[in-house]
C-alpha cells in the first residue's frame, strides 16, 4: 500500500502522525504540542487497559518527503478495538489542536477508507490512496484526484501527493476537501461511544490469586494485559519456570477482584490448561461454586510467573522520582479538572491507588525521556515487588466483600443475536426481525436480479444497481449505428443485432459445399432482409419443437394458457397448423424459472451466507428463512 519504498506499519499496528500546518511547525513547537496532548488525554489513559502496547506521541524529525511531526506506532494485538480507541483519540486531538493535521493507517492501508468502503468515489483506490486521506480540525478530508470531476485544482497532482504537498492543498481547501458525509458517518460510526465505551470493554471478575500479584495488579492493573499474553502465547519453555514458582509461591492465595477487558478474559477463560502437579497450585472440583475463580488464578498466576522468569536481573533504578515542576502541576490540574479521582478523598486509599496510576502514566507518557529504554513487565513487577509492602490479612478482609463479578453471558451467542450484530455492522438493522409479518414481492425478486444482469460492471467486479455511486451509462446511438452498418450493409435497419450473428452463420454455413453454383449463390444473396429474418425464425422454432421432447425443454415452466397469446404464436413462414405443436411451442415464464431457481439456490444454502442471498440482500432484497412457506413459493408466483 505504501509507495516510494516506505515501510507500511507492522501486523496487527496502527501507526499514527501529526503534523503542523505550514507556518504552525517547528520542533520545539511540536514538543510543546505532546506534552499538552498527554496532559489532556491523561484521564482516559491513566487507567486504560492495552492489549499490547500504549499509545504514545514522540517527535519525529523530518525525513525524505516526510516532515517534521509527532506521531508512533501502537500494536493492538487481537483486540481490534485498541485501534479504534485511538482514531477517536486522533479525530479528538485534531479538534483540541487545530494547528495539527492527523494521519492514520495500519498493515491493511487506509483502513479508514475500508470501513466507509460503500459510499467512496469511483476515482478512490488504494493506489491513489496515499497521502490523501486526514483528521483536520476534527473532521475527516480526503483530497481529490486533479482530474475528478467533482474538484478543479491547478496545483492539485495527477496520482502521487507528497505529504507536504497534501498539508498545503489541505491548510487552504480544508473545506472542499470535507469528507462525503456518507464517508464520514460510515468511520464516525465506528468510533461512536468514547469515551463511555471504554468502560463498556471491561469485565471484572473474582480470581484467587497470590497475595504478591494481588499487591501488583492494586498498583499497575494495566500489567494484567501482559501476564494474560505471556499465558496465551505460553510455549514449553516458558513453562519450565512454572513447575515450580519461586516468585508467586501458592501457598499464600486470596480472593480478589480483577479487571479484563473483554478480549482478556476471552483469551484467558477459553484457554484448556491444567498445572503441572510440581507447581502446587491445585483446583476444586469443577461443580465447586468458586472453581471459575480459581482455574481464572491459576492461569494468571502462571503468566505471571512467566513474565519474571525472562528477566535477567532486577532494575537497580528503585529511587521513586520526585513528581514536582510545571508540567507535573499542569498534569495534576488536568487529571483534578476531568474528576479523575472520583470525587475520593484526598489521601484515600482509592485515592492513592488512582494517584499511583496517574504517576505511572505520568512516568511513561509525558516525562520519560525519549532515549530511555522501555522497562519489560517482567522488570516492572520485580520492582514493584521490591518496593511495595502489603499485608496478606488486610487482602483477606477486602475479599469477604467483594462486589459481584460481571455476567459472562456475552462469551455465548445465539445465531439470532450473531445475524442481528451483522446487520447491524452492515446498516441493515432496520430490517425487520418479524419475518413472518412480512410480505415478500417475488416480483421484486426477479426484478432484482435482472437488474443486477443488466448492469455495467468492469474487470475490478460486478456493481451492485442500488449502489450509492451509481452514474448514467452514456450510450452514443450514432456510433452504434455507424458500426452496425459497417458490418451489416445498407440494408441493415431491419435486422436486429441477435438475428444477424446466427443469420450470418446459417447463410454461409455450406458456402463450401461444391453443389452450389455461382448462379445459386447470387440469387441466396439478392434474398430480402424479411425472408432471411423468417427463415431464422422458422430454424429457431424447428430447435424449439425439438428440445420441448427432452428433459432440458422440460424442465422450464412455461406460461399460461391465455396469459401471453400474441408471445404464444409462432411465425406464419413456419407452415404450423397443428394446436399440439403450439403447445409445445408455449413460451418459458422466464421470471417464474428465475424465481424457482432462485428459491431452490437459497434453499440448498441451508441458512449459510451464498450467492442468492448476498446478492439479493446488496440490493435490500431479503428472503424468508428457509421453511415451509418457502417451499410454496412457486405457487404463490403463479
Amino acid at each position: 500500500m505504501e509507495n516510494r519504498g516506505k515501510a507500511a506499519p507492522a501486523e496487527d499496528a496502527v501507526r499514527y502522525r501529526l503534523f503542523a500546518v505550514p507556518g504552525a511547525g517547528g520542533e520545539e513547537r511540536l514538543r510543546r504540542c505532546a506534552d499538552g496532548i498527554a496532559v489532556r488525554l491523561a484521564p482516559l489513559l491513566a487507567a486504560y487497559i492495552w492489549q499490547r502496547q500504549r499509545f504514545r506521541l514522540r517527535y519525529v524529525p523530518p525525513c525524505g518527503d516526510t516532515p517534521e511531526h509527532i506521531g508512533g506506532t501502537t500494536v493492538f494485538g487481537d483486540n481490534v478495538e485498541d485501534e479504534w480507541f485511538i482514531v477517536y483519540l486522533i479525530r479528538e486531538i485534531s479538534r483540541a489542536f487545530p494547528e495539527l493535521v492527523a494521519r492514520i493507517d495500519d498493515n491493511d492501508g487506509e483502513f479508514l477508507l475500508i470501513e466507509a468502503a460503500d459510499f467512496l468515489p469511483k476515482w478512490l483506490s488504494p493506489e491513489n490512496s496515499e497521502n490523501r486521506v486526514f483528521f483536520y480540525k476534527g473532521e475527516l478530508h480526503i483530497i481529490p484526484l486533479s482530474e475528478t470531476e467533482e474538484q478543479q485544482w491547478e496545483e492539485l497532482p495527477a496520482e502521487s501527493l507528497t505529504i507536504s504537498e497534501a498539508l498545503a492543498l489541505l491548510s487552504v481547501h480544508s473545506e472542499e476537501f470535507l469528507a462525503a458525509e456518507p464517508i464520514r458517518r460510515a468511520v464516525y460510526k465506528r468510533i461512536n461511544g468514547y469515551p463511555e465505551k471504554i468502560q463498556a470493554s471491561y469485565h471484572r471478575a473474582h480470581c484467587y490469586l497470590p497475595a504478591g500479584i494481588v499487591a501488583v495488579l492494586k498498583q499497575r492493573p494495566s500489567l494484567v494485559a501482559a501476564a494474560v499474553q505471556a499465558f496465551y502465547l505460553r510455549d514449553p519453555t516458558d513453562l519450565r519456570a512454572c513447575r515450580s514458582f519461586h516468585t508467586f509461591p501458592p501457598e499464600e492465595r486470596v480472593m480478589t477482584m480483577v479487571t479484563f477487558t473483554k478480549c482478556l478474559y476471552a483469551q484467558l477463560v477459553q484457554q484448556k490448561f491444567a498445572p503441572d502437579r510440581r507447581s502446587g497450585y491445585t483446583l476444586p472440583p469443577p461443580s465447586h461454586p468458586q472453581y471459575k475463580a480459581h482455574e481464572l488464578g491459576m492461569k494468571l498466576a502462571h503468566g505471571f510467573e512467566i513474565l519474571c522468569s525472562k528477566c535477567s536481573k532486577v532494575s537497580s533504578d528503585l529511587k521513586r522520582n520526585e513528581f514536582r515542576g510545571p508540567l507535573w502541576e499542569r498534569y495534576l490540574h488536568s487529571l483534578k479538572e476531568k474528576d479523575y479521582f472520583k470525587g475520593e478523598i484526598e489521601g484515600s486509599a482509592k485515592y492513592l491507588e488512582l494517584l499511583r496510576m496517574a504517576e505511572h502514566y505520568f512516568q511513561q507518557s509525558v516525562n520519560k525521556p525519549e532515549s530511555s529504554v522501555e522497562m519489560s513487565p517482567g522488570d516492572e513487577i520485580l520492582t514493584l515487588l521490591r518496593t511495595t509492602t502489603f499485608d496478606v490479612k488486610e487482602f483477606e478482609r477486602e475479599a469477604t466483600c467483594l462486589p459481584p463479578e460481571d455476567d459472562d453471558s456475552w462469551l455465548e451467542i445465539s445465531p439470532d443475536v450473531l445475524d442481528q450484530m451483522l446487520k447491524e455492522a452492515t446498516g441493515e438493522s432496520h430490517h425487520s426481525s418479524n419475518e413472518e409479518e412480512q410480505k415478500y414481492d417475488l416480483e421484486a425478486v426477479a426484478e432484482s436480479m435482472k437488474a443486477f444482469v443488466s448492469k455495467v460492471s468492469t474487470h475490478e467486479g460486478a456493481e451492485v444497481p442500488w449502489s450509492s455511486d451509481e452514474t448514467n451509462v452514456t450510450f452514443d446511438v450514432d456510433s452504434f449505428t455507424k458500426a452496425l452498418d459497417r458490418i451489416l450493409g445498407a440494408d441493415s435497419e431491419e435486422l436486429d443485432s441477435d438475428d444477424l450473428d446466427e443469420e450470418e452463420e446459417f447463410n454461409f454455413s455450406d458456402e463450401d459445399d461444391d453443389d452450389l453454383d455461382a448462379g445459386k449463390q447470387r440469387e441466396d444473396e439478392e434474398v430480402s432482409p424479411k425472408e432471411l429474418i423468417g427463415s431464422l425464425k422458422s430454424y429457431m422454432d424447428e430447435m424449439d419443437r425439438e428440445l420441448a421432447q427432452t428433459n432440458v425443454g422440460k424442465s422450464f415452466t412455461t406460461q399460461k394458457k391465455g396469459a401471453n397469446s400474441t408471445k404464444a404464436t409462432t411465425s406464419q413462414n413456419a407452415g404450423l397448423d397443428s394446436e399440439e405443436e403450439d403447445a409445445e411451442l408455449t413460451p418459458v415464464d422466464v421470471d417464474m424459472n428465475l424465481v424457482t431457481n432462485l428459491l431452490k439456490s437459497y434453499s440448498a444454502q441451508a441458512g449459510l451466507a451464498g450467492p442468492t442471498s448476498n446478492i439479493l440482500q446488496s440490493m435490500g432484497v431479503y428472503l424468508p428463512e428457509n421453511t415451509d412457506r418457502i417451499g410454496s413459493s412457486e405457487d404463490a408466483a403463479e
